[in-house]
């Protein structure tokens, strides 16, 4: 996403990426320099992981007077609450000095227009159950499923009834909960390794 402005004859342009990493972020950051190599300022942040997480998070003031750019993108983005994100601001200058608080703005107010123009995904965090239970509870267990979003991902029927779920994490303990309260404590909930 690009979005562009110009401020007091300086051009602002302002790239977000989405960047599921610190690795991605800093390829995209790079190949924004390469790509503007003749420009005053190539100012950045990410956010690479969960929006929260600021061990996933860099910024850089590229030359400008420090606290004016980088942290003012890096701000927009945590503040957004999307996750995996890097933003560029590259500025070819034009003359004329704007001041601390007139940095602040541009960069962070770049990152802000750009951020309208996205697109989001909401990305749930899975993981999968293994159910070991009677016949009997089946169809219980199954509407307990149901109420938690959790999907069956495998069954498998001998004397005793095995289900592979899939849920959200933050689901797991209250779905566990629920189905050993449901079924009298009947029912095995454990997860499922992967190797």
């Amino acid at each position: 996403m690009i979005f562009e402005e110009e401020i007091k004859k300086s051009v602002f342009i302002t790239q977000i990426a989405h960047t599921p990493s610190i690795e991605s972020a800093k390829a995209f950051i790079d190949g924004v320099k390469k790509e503007h190599s003749n420009a005053r300022h190539n100012c950045w942040g990410f956010v690479a992981g969960r929006p929260e997480n600021s061990m996933m998070w860099g910024f850089s003031d590229d030359g400008e007077p420090s606290g004016t750019a980088g942290k003012p993108i890096l701000a927009q983005l945590s503040g957004s609450g999307i996750g995996e994100l890097a933003a560029v601001v590259t500025r070819y200058y034009g003359g004329i000095r704007l001041g601390t608080g007139g940095l602040v703005k541009a960069y962070g107010g770049g990152v802000q227009q750009a951020l309208k123009l996205i697109q989001t995904i909401e990305k749930k965090i899975t993981t999968q159950l293994r159910l070991e239970l009677d016949y009997a509870f089946v169809a219980t267990a199954q509407s307990e499923l149901s109420k938690f979003s959790a999907v069956e991902v495998e069954s498998y029927y001998s004397d005793t009834v095995t289900l592979i779920v899939e849920v959200e994490v933050n689901k797991v303990d209250a779905l566990t909960q629920s189905i050993i309260n449901k079924s009298g404590a009947k029912t095995m909930v454990s997860p499922v390794e992967h190797n």
